[in-house]
């Protein structure tokens, strides 16, 4: 028995719609096939304007200096050298700056974090008696600060010069990343839930470290990767505080590297000698942004599903 279809119309949003009985399902009309179709385009041409160049600095990394100074680099890598990768690693630092990295990178995003979600916490709390004294004043620091000289003495008096200290304390909250904390904790959080726990007789304490840190992993989970790539990129401390060169970052070793391979003009007289060592200088310039961004990609994916749920705090979802 041939199965009958009914097609009907529906008028959604002000566009003519049809409707499948037999499959409950409503076919797009002309109208928004031509929307999604243009939307898809602009879509892809996004994709592209952010993939092309991430493709064009990894293939120029590990193409010749010939060829990159030459522009005969468009897409995938030309005459393949890792002339440039062979010249960063071969600095007597770079192991010691990238262990350092590493270590101001985890143990500074763990000080920013915890400082982070134990300041918001109670400013989060409507029963927190100077919850008002204490926003005010968060606010009024976070346009305002004493300047590079007054921060200098303090970090001076404090003994804090040419050490590990002055990478990981300075700076060890970020005002915005505290409000977007407890923006989450207050819209996302449920008062009743801290009423109920109480009830049961769970302390303050056990409240914030059983039920409060679990339920935000996501936020938490944002502010991680904000701080971490924070200190993975920082620099200007550590020309500012740090004179010893084992203590340096990686920011600052791959900065003499860069510096120590451009061209000095007065001193070349061979122009062969100078177009090798042009070449080189632009092929650093590439592998110095892959060495100094791989790691911290490859750490976003493992935080992706977090990252993406926290950051649409206080968005209005339809």
């Amino acid at each position: 028995m041939a199965m009958v279809v009914t097609v009907c119309f529906r008028e959604v949003n002000g566009m003519s719609k049809k409707y499948n009985r037999s499959t409950n399902a409503i076919k797009d009309s002309r109208e928004d096939k031509i929307l999604y179709t243009a939307v898809n385009i602009l879509l892809v041409c996004c994709i592209l304007l952010v993939a092309y160049p991430l493709i064009y600095v990894i293939s120029s990394s590990f193409s010749s200096g010939t060829a990159v100074s030459t522009g005969r680099v468009i897409l995938w890598p030309v005459d393949v050298s890792l002339e440039g990768y062979k010249t960063v690693f071969s600095h007597k630092l770079i192991g010691t700056a990238y262990r350092n990295t590493i270590f101001y990178t985890v143990v500074g995003t763990f000080i920013n974090v915890s400082v982070t979600v134990m300041c918001a916490y109670p400013l989060a709390r409507n029963d927190f008696p100077m919850k008002r004294f204490f926003s005010v004043f968060f606010i009024i620091i976070m346009f305002f600060n004493g300047g590079m000289i007054p921060t200098y003495m303090v970090i001076s008096d404090l003994h804090m010069i040419n050490t590990v200290w002055a990478m990981l304390l300075p700076g060890a909250i970020s005002v915005y990343n505290m409000i977007l904390v407890r923006t989450f904790i207050k819209s996302s959080i449920p008062s009743a839930l801290l009423e109920v726990s109480q009830i049961d007789g769970c302390s303050d304490i056990k409240y914030f470290v059983h039920i409060l840190l679990p339920l935000s992993k996501p936020v938490i989970a944002v502010i991680t990767l904000y701080y971490a790539v924070g200190h993975w990129n920082a620099y200007f401390n550590a020309m500012m505080y740090l004179n010893d060169q084992e203590l340096y970052p990686l920011q600052i070793i791959l900065r003499q590297i860069l510096v120590a391979n451009q061209i000095n003009l007065n001193e070349m007289v061979d122009v062969e000698a100078m177009v090798a060592k042009q070449g080189l200088a632009d092929v650093l310039k590439y592998a110095l942004i892959v060495v100094s961004t791989a790691p911290i990609l490859c750490v976003y994916p493992f935080i992706q599903r977090f990252f993406i749920k926290g950051v649409m705090i206080g968005s209005v979802k339809g």
